[in-house]
């Protein structure tokens, strides 16, 4: 008999004098106000609705924190729903293989719920707020209420039910094998079976692996209309079935208030970090859906993100690992302006897992100093055996992903200034990937340093590509900045050779322009997200323009990410409108490129693929509308479309640790404040006309300057920084702007 836990058993004191405190409510109430009203009224507003029962992944609710990840939708049968299981550290252990094969994640199965009737209609809410699923299911033999959480602490799926027609729970596990075709080895077998059976009340499906270890899936309903199912993953030990059976008898021995208290309790705190609210409620709830997903999707503390993010679609598919060479790149600065650096895996599995970097590199290049990252690898940076691109050496491929991921790490630590991040992962993990391309760079008769032959992500091989020397630009700067006087790296940066031009602006490298449409945007990462060159200096204005310009005109065999990529662009441009038109079209659901689109629940699908980046680089894009902080200015406001006459923001983080609030009416910003968490040189484009004051947060008068390039505030560590027209005291509280037209909700409304 599995015992229970102190901690179960307990609860912890703040659980047991939560659940003292709980009122008398019918199991499936509405959710109690409590926080930051408008916090709650903003992400409650972003609920997703179902009156159409979901077919699949790309129509579903999706439910996760990070690890277990669940999807709901049609059965196989008439009277039978699915309850898609994936887990983000389920994966298999065969290093022999590359990363997509032999440490491919792994399908598990899904729950059934199977009613004594045919359904007939549904009523679904996807609560943000609660990161709750609750509904009705209607059968021809009567009605059911649910209600579905994983927890977010427990990472176990937690239901309920009650009704005329309760469904009896099921699982179906799939075969343990990777999905993915390409290069797959002749050899390769699935795992073994799974083998099901029960243990102290509750079922298992134990799903052992070739190379040791295993997953289980654990599952038990009570005869309260309770039901708790948990995958508990363990490799090389073979403690996961004890793991999953004794995480679902835990769970169902806490009062189901206890758990929902505790899971509410995190999730009400994570949207009050921040606020964003627009006019366009289309684009201000997709926001906040984005927000949601990107905490379900992943934590500091749990794996980065692959592909699919901790789910898992029914078919598979060839995208079973995590993808460096630009997926998961693009998948976090979201978290940087949203003030969630609790969901930075990126810096959290490079500090983790460095060791195996030098791994990503052909042995004989391995001198205990240089470091790359392979694409696709595991969540613990492994690629089995293939070898990260080597200059001049075919076959190549993006050798420059490493240096692509210390830009997010650098990010992360410009956005909070915690020096930790600096000194133990940023400038160690920086040096050793600027080794290992500062080893292939040769002196051309012009006296400059060029690079041999690289591939420039997605598009063409070329000696001197763009994308690659943009990123050992960016690194050699950084270094020089943040570590110091170091002759190689000043040396490089001197005499790297500049970007190689044509009429349409900057080359994919020497001598091939860009004829074909392109969606990688690779060859102008120098613009965005490096800002090496920047809208700022008038002489990079022409050259921004023409590359941006032509890159723009040939959409044909765009993704999704390249149009919320190309709005940021243009939001770093002075072009608000084209800012705004790059977004609407990939949040309208209109075609993108040869066969993908935006999914009815805000997924991706390109091809039969679910792709997480696309969605997340969308959101990135309404920040880069709000709040910019580059090239040491933070700008409020900077590319606002003229029909947002109206805009709210609270606590968005900017580079040099500031939080941002700031209010916009009548097509004119009121008020900025900034609070500065590290006491960093504060230049400010408030976007406010007219004579200011700025005073402190006690309303005593601050010293200022106006520049060429904004105002520039001293701010110490803790200070505050209150900017509005002059004379006036505004309310500095956060709002929920009104609309400015209708919107649909997205799901399946």
């Amino acid at each position: 008999m599995t015992e229970l836990s102190r901690r179960t058993f307990l609860y912890g004191t703040g659980a047991a004098a939560a659940v003292s405190a709980l009122p008398s409510t019918p199991a499936f109430a509405e959710p109690q106000t409590s926080g930051h009203r408008v916090h709650q009224s903003v992400v409650e507003d972003a609920r997703m609705e179902w009156r159409t029962l979901p077919k699949n992944w790309g129509d579903s609710p999706f439910l996760a924190n990070g690890f277990l990840g669940v999807q709901i939708y049609a059965g196989r049968t008439a009277n039978e729903l699915k309850l898609m299981l994936s887990h983000s550290e389920v994966q298999d252990q065969r290093v022999q293989w590359e990363a997509a094969i032999g440490l491919s994640r792994l399908p598990i199965g899904y729950l059934t719920m199977t009613y004594a009737g045919a359904i007939t209609a549904v009523n679904w809410t996807l609560d943000l707020w609660n990161a709750e699923l609750r509904g009705t299911v209607t059968t021809a033999q009567g009605s059911s209420e649910f209600a579905l959480l994983v927890h977010n602490d427990r990472s176990t799926l937690i239901a309920r039910q009650q009704g005329s027609d309760q469904a009896k729970w099921g699982f179906q596990p799939l075969e343990s094998a990777t999905t993915r075709t390409i290069r797959k080895p002749p050899e390769y077998t699935a795992n073994p079976p799974a083998t099901l059976g029960t243990a102290n009340g509750v079922s298992y499906a134990a799903q052992p692996l070739h190379a040791g270890g295993g997953y289980t899936t654990a599952w038990r309903a009570d005869d309260n209309g309770r039901f708790a199912a948990h995958v508990g993953y363990s490799h090389p030990q073979d403690t996961h079935t004890s793991d999953a059976i004794r995480e679902v008898r835990q769970a169902l021995a806490i009062p189901h208030p206890v758990l929902t208290a505790q899971h509410r309790r995190w999730w009400h705190n994570y949207y009050e970090r921040s606020l964003v609210s627009v006019p366009d409620k289309l684009v201000q709830r997709y926001y906040w859906i984005q927000l949601y997903k990107m905490a379900s999707a992943t934590r500091a503390g749990g794996p980065v993100i692959s592909e699919w993010g901790p789910w898992f679609p029914e078919q598979g598919a060839s995208w079973t690992a995590v993808w460096w060479n630009l997926n998961v790149q693009v998948s976090y600065p979201i978290v940087n302006g949203s003030n969630h650096h609790e969901l930075d895996a990126v810096t959290a599995t490079l500090r983790k897992y460095e060791s195996n970097l030098e791994s990503n590199i052909r042995p004989e290049f391995r001198d205990g100093n240089s470091y790359a990252i392979c694409h696709p690898g595991d969540r613990t940076l492994r690629p089995g055996p293939r070898y990260c691109g080597v200059p001049g050496v075919a076959p190549n491929d993006h050798t420059g992903n490493l240096l692509w991921a210390m830009h997010n790490v650098w990010l992360g630590y410009r956005h909070t200034m915690d020096r930790r991040v600096r000194d133990e992962v940023l400038l160690p993990i920086l040096t050793k990937a600027v080794n290992y391309y500062a080893r292939f760079l040769v002196e051309g008769t012009d006296g400059k340093l060029h690079l041999p032959e690289t591939r420039s992500p997605e598009y063409a091989n070329a000696t001197d590509t763009t994308y690659d020397l943009s990123l050992i630009r960016w690194g050699v700067r950084t270094l020089l900045e943040l570590g110091g006087e170091n002759p190689r790296w000043r040396d490089i940066l001197t005499r790297l050779v500049p970007y190689h031009r044509g009429d349409n602006g900057v080359l994919i490298g020497a001598n091939v322009p860009l004829n074909d449409s392109h969606r990688h945007f690779s060859h102008m990462l120098w613009f965005y997200p490096l800002h090496e060159l920047t809208w700022d200096s008038p002489e990079h204005r022409d050259l921004i323009t023409k590359t941006f310009n032509h890159w723009t005109s040939r959409t044909n065999l765009w993704a999704g990410y390249s149009y919320g990529a190309a709005s940021s662009m243009a939001s770093n441009m002075n072009r608000p409108e084209d800012a705004l038109s790059f977004l609407r079209y990939f949040l309208d659901r209109k075609p993108v490129g040869a066969n993908a689109v935006l999914t009815e629940n805000t997924f991706y699908r390109e091809g039969g693929n679910l792709a997480i980046e696309s969605p997340l680089v969308s959101a990135q894009a309404v920040l880069e509308m709000l709040v910019q902080s580059h090239s040491g200015v933070v700008r409020v406001f900077p590319s606002v479309s003229s029909t947002w006459r109206d805009a709210s923001i609270a606590s968005l983080r900017t580079q040099g640790a500031f939080l941002v609030d700031a209010s916009r009416s009548n097509g004119a910003t009121d008020w900025v404040r900034v609070h500065s968490e590290a006491g960093e040189p504060l230049v400010l484009r408030h976007g406010i006309v007219g004579d200011i004051d700025v005073r402190d947060q006690f309303g005593r008068r601050l010293e200022h300057k106006q520049q060429a390039n904004g105002t520039a505030i001293r701010l110490r560590k803790g200070q505050t920084a209150i900017v509005s027209r002059r004379g006036t005291r505004p309310d500095l509280c956060p709002r929920d702007v009104p609309a400015n037209g209708s919107a649909p909700r997205w799901g399946l409304p």
